[in-house]
């Protein structure tokens, strides 16, 4: 038996590599909690902690690269509509 295709929550961008804008509401709640989690981060560590923020911003962007891979489209360098 066939398992029914994958739900992309990212689409691929059209030009470039990497992913664009979210497809579907699960992928705006991925955006909309790592600009939450940013804006916090920067609140509490911002600017007596900068060493500390620039450490969370790689790991919240890390993780935000984690779950567009696992659940968008596979990227590719793309030039326009193929």
């Amino acid at each position: 038996m066939t398992q029914p295709p994958k739900k992309i929550w990212f689409e691929a961008k059209r030009y470039g590599w990497g992913w664009g804008l979210a497809t579907c509401w699960q992928g705006w709640v991925v955006y909309l909690a790592f600009f939450l989690l940013f804006v916090g981060t920067a609140f509490a560590l911002l600017p007596k902690r900068p060493m500390e923020f620039n450490l969370a911003t790689v790991v919240l962007a890390g993780l935000l690269v984690t779950v567009c891979w696992i659940k968008g489209e596979k990227p590719r360098w793309r030039w326009g509509k193929d």
